[in-house]
């Protein structure tokens, strides 16, 4: 049967988690649970809220693109958000603003938007609109009006690509979560390098794995360092860094002569006889003696 995948699923509880004042009382205002939906119910037949199970002949949400008949499998690949409004940095944000800030995301493609097909919205609570990056259609039924339907190409889906980047930066930029200024290339760096650490490829420990990326070197990408000159400069930290080190560690800090000056300062004169060997005692004796002569 159709499945929600866990990359959709990620966006609806960062939504409800934002989006919903107060979970534990019901508000008209609030994104409530039934309003963000990713699999369609029985009567559902084609389309992106079914998965393989469901799809009819020539299903739209299947041969239109190569990107859709490739990555189709059980899950739903589309995301529905209902009405909500919320006040933020002193502005009231609302399910027309939400969606039209996105389509206009998706109009502009940012890098966090590619994985969207169509946007199906209502700009004002009386027309339907589509946006459909594939340019086939243009509007949409009239649930819409109290509803967005979000597509996304089913490899994104099948491959588990993260899609929350988008959605965090519209809350960043309502105000709903704190903006930590990175672009989404950045985030995509992030996670890369987050999954480069983590991955352990049953030849290369973790440390080993760390010192090869530092030194630009990705097992899983050879152009990843020419795409990121960050990691050049980290190499040349590390080895000047590594230099200093083993520079340090073939030094002797020990100062001899200083050790005994001090050790012989605090002891008396009868203290310094006492502990003279008697068999070295005669030579002592005669190098003061020879010293105070001269």
């Amino acid at each position: 049967m159709t499945t929600a995948p866990a990359n959709l699923l990620a966006v609806r509880r960062l939504l409800l988690d934002h989006l919903n004042v107060d979970p534990d009382t019901v508000r008209a205002d609030d994104l409530e649970p039934g309003e963000v939906g990713i699999v369609g119910d029985s009567a559902h037949r084609g389309g992106y809220h079914c998965g393989s199970d469901r799809v009819v002949t020539n299903d739209y949400s299947v041969v239109e693109s190569p990107r859709d008949s490739s990555g189709l499998t059980l899950d739903a690949s589309a995301l529905d958000v209902g009405l909500f409004q919320v006040s933020s940095a002193g502005r009231t944000h609302d399910l027309r603003t939400f969606s039209t800030w996105c389509v206009a995301q998706c109009v502009a493609n940012t890098p966090d938007s590619r994985d969207i097909r169509e946007i199906i919205y209502s700009p004002d609570g009386r027309t339907v609109r589509r946006w459909d990056r594939l340019g086939r259609r243009t509007s949409g039924d009239d649930s819409h009006l109290w509803h967005t339907h979000f597509s996304f190409f089913r490899d994104s889906t099948k491959a588990q690509r993260d899609q929350t980047p988008l959605f965090r930066r519209y809350l960043s930029t309502i105000g709903l979560l704190e903006d930590d200024d990175m672009t989404p290339e950045e985030h995509a760096w992030l996670e890369t390098v987050h999954k480069n650490l983590t991955v352990l490829d049953g030849r290369n420990p973790i440390g080993q794995i760390y010192t090869r990326m530092s030194m630009g070197e990705d097992h899983t990408n050879p152009s990843f360092v020419v795409q990121h000159p960050t990691l050049k400069s980290l190499a040349a930290q590390l080895t000047a860094l590594q230099t200093a080190l083993t520079a340090l560690s073939n030094k002797d800090f020990t100062d001899e002569p200083a050790i005994v000056q001090g050790v012989l300062a605090g002891l008396k004169p009868e203290d310094i006889a006492a502990a003279i060997p008697p068999t070295v005692a005669k030579q002592v004796a005669d190098e003061l003696a020879r010293r105070l002569v001269a």
